[in-house]
């Protein structure tokens, strides 16, 4: 059994003497160590912590180095966020372009399969319900890959009975975006010769106004949303807020107890086998039923009902399959260390450690995503991630049914997987839908669903 404790060993000569494995059991040692004092307000105690780790930790050295300096950061951001004046101050010049913004989703979309995977079941599940329609609706929750609805268009104009006539409706927060979309698919329905409407709506997701989507009588519609529901679980936490207002403040603990032997074959083993022996949640920090509360504002259950209202004939839903939802601090920290072990994993296994392409999507992408999970609070936590199983019962609670994805799209899905690189990336069915993994880590799940009359 090897003890790596901050008071018995200096980070200087663990950082000299530690192989990869050492050095990264030592690092989520300190992290789970600084957020439980970050989450107790105990910020000299955290400050030692932070000059420990940033010793060890490094955004382009081995995964666990990486993932350490994205955490790192975002814990230190939530402390920041305790001086309002302060931490805007030190963001005041800061700036995402748009070109960096569709540079990065396209670099998640080349370097994973994830995005390809949700298009070709998705499309599928749209091909089988809309099989005979003449006038297809698709509404896209948010658009930013085009070729998805490019690669369904060619499905679409090889129809024996010729193309549907076919109207998009793309919601998206950047016009700029909706834009560029609109460019390149109109110019493909062009050359296809398919009859064509782009309804763009700049719009966040939990303000949509529904009327904006014009869905017309005899149109058969169908709804993708991509990574996107989510986000509305904010207005969820706001309703939960004001009915409970300590749920949110409740103390976080955690019981540091030991430290396992290093001979996980993947980082995401390492940190799953840490979390399993080293963390004892407290009362207050186990997961609870899910609760639906009623608001003025267009909270989940509301969003889910209007969509319902709208008669789609599918919807299909892809969203992060993990638990990034929970009420305290300590509760996301741990099950985020899982999730982006897995990812940084995936990174590791695929691409080189000097990319710059990795770096932009663990900084751009993942790194913003653990300083929203960790950092954030109330109505600005937009990554709710949830697991399968509660969107079933989101989905089921206002009145949809799940509709089993086919065999063919998942016969379609797995030749793709099967032509990647890398063999780490597996499929599994759950309840008829899918769950994308890495290893034995399941990353992403896809469902279909339809309103139950």
């Amino acid at each position: 059994m090897m003890s790596f404790s901050p008071s018995l060993e200096s980070p200087q000569s663990l950082l000299r003497d530690a192989k990869s494995e050492e050095r990264g059991l030592c690092l989520i040692h300190l992290l789970l160590t600084c957020g439980k004092h970050v989450a107790n307000g105990n910020l000299e105690n955290a400050n030692t912590i932070f000059e420990q780790i940033s010793l060890l930790a490094s955004p382009d050295g081995d995964t666990m180095q990486r993932i350490a300096a994205y955490f790192t950061e975002a814990l230190a951001d939530r402390i920041l966020k305790s001086w309002p004046g302060i931490h805007k101050a030190l963001n005041s010049t800061r700036m995402t372009m748009i070109s960096e913004e569709i540079l990065v989703q396209k670099l998640f979309h080349e370097l994973f399969p994830f995005l390809k995977l949700a298009f070709v079941l998705t499309n599928q599940a749209i091909v089988e319900a809309m099989e005979g329609e003449k006038m297809i609706h698709i509404i896209d929750l948010n658009t930013a890959e085009p070729s998805q609805w490019i690669a369904l268009f060619q499905v679409l104009s090889a129809r024996p009975e010729g193309p549907p006539h076919l109207r998009i409706t793309s919601v998206h927060q950047k016009k700029e975006i909706l834009d560029q979309i609109a460019h390149k698919l109109i110019e493909e329905a062009e050359k296809l010769d398919i009859p064509f409407q782009f309804n763009p709506i700049v719009s966040k997701l939990e303000n949509l106004d529904f009327d904006k989507l014009r869905v017309k009588t005899g149109e058969a519609l169908a709804i993708s949303s991509i990574l996107q529901l989510h986000s509305c679980l904010a207005l969820d936490n706001e309703a939960m807020q004001r009915k409970s207002p300590l749920l949110l403040n409740s103390a976080n603990r955690i019981h540091l107890q030991r430290v396992l032997p290093m001979n996980q074959s993947t980082l995401g083993d390492l940190v799953e086998k840490d979390m399993v022996n080293s963390y004892t949640p407290s009362p207050d920090s186990t997961s609870s039923p899910l609760s639906l509360t009623t608001s003025n504002s267009m909270n989940m259950e509301k969003f889910l009902n209007a969509l319902r209202g709208l008669s789609p004939k599918v919807i299909v839903v892809m969203e992060q399959d993990s638990n990034h939802n929970g009420s305290t601090l300590m509760e996301r920290l741990l099950e985020s260390l899982y999730t982006y072990a897995a990812l940084f994993d995936c990174l590791e296994s695929t691409v080189s450690r000097a990319s710059l392409e990795r770096l932009r999507v663990e900084k751009m992408l993942f790194g913003e995503e653990i300083k929203n999970i960790i950092a954030c609070e109330g109505s600005e936590r937009k990554e709710r991630h949830e697991k399968l199983d509660k969107w079933f019962q989101r989905f089921e609670l206002v009145g949809f049914g799940n509709v089993p994805l086919s065999y063919f799209g998942k016969l379609q899905a797995s030749r793709f997987l099967q032509r990647c690189d890398c063999e780490g990336y597996r499929m599994r069915e759950q309840n008829g839908c899918v769950l994308i993994c890495w290893q034995d880590r399941s990353l992403f799940s896809i469902s279909a669903w339809r309103s139950m009359k």
